[in-house]
């Protein structure tokens, strides 16, 4: 829409703004634009300060690539994490999705994504050799492969287990609680708590390929 529409070439680019995050629409842009004028100007100084920190300050976790403050997360860094046990997942998303749940007290490896050529994305843009230097050099005794129960998911989850199959640790993916074509960030704790505790051997989820 056009600076007229809007009555403010102002408020008709804080709407596109806003408007340009996923999933917001042009009216839900608006009733954010509207709402940030009715605060404080401090407030609102508050509010797009918290954005240009975590834009220009985040940094990424040396051991799992997870987003952290420091140069180790502090995932990584809890001396009470069960450092045998190490969760492959897409992204922060997923991290967040499952400490929800309570259920998992091991570590995590963040890949940045998923394997799909559609999308240009091959193994070498992923953090996959990181992640074969981990099982490589510290003591992991098992892999779960929690990424989303998309074709996507399934050929990088094949391709993970290519490249870890040859060392002695235990490969497992979580239980099909999650639906095909879902996304963990959107699954129930329950159902994700409970996809986790009933893992399986990846092995056995070959057998119909």
């Amino acid at each position: 829409m056009s600076a007229e529409e809007y009555s403010s070439k102002l408020l008709a680019d804080a709407v596109e703004q806003f408007s340009s995050l996923p999933g917001v629409g042009k009216r839900t842009a608006m009733r954010l634009a509207l709402f940030l004028l009715k605060l404080e100007e401090g407030e609102v100084k508050r509010f797009g300060q918290a954005f240009i920190d975590l834009r220009k300050d985040v940094r990424y976790c040396e051991k799992c690539y997870n987003i952290s403050d420091e140069s180790v997360c502090q995932i990584c860094a809890n001396p009470a994490r069960d450092r045998q046990i190490v969760c492959v997942v897409e992204d922060i998303r997923d991290v967040i999705a499952i400490e929800n749940t309570g259920q998992y007290r091991g570590l995590y490896h963040v890949l940045g994504g998923i394997i799909s050529p559609m999308d240009g994305i091959g193994p070498a843009d992923l953090t996959i050799d990181e992640l074969v230097k981990r099982v490589e050099e510290d003591d992991v005794k098992e892999i779960i492969m929690a990424t989303s129960t998309t074709m996507e998911g399934d050929t990088t989850n094949f391709y993970l287990y290519k490249r870890l199959k040859n060392f002695e640790l235990n490969i497992s993916a979580i239980a099909r609680g999650i639906s095909f074509g879902d996304e963990l960030e959107y699954a129930d704790e329950i159902t994700l708590g409970r996809s986790l505790q009933n893992r399986v051997p990846y092995e056995s989820t070959l057998a119909g390929k």
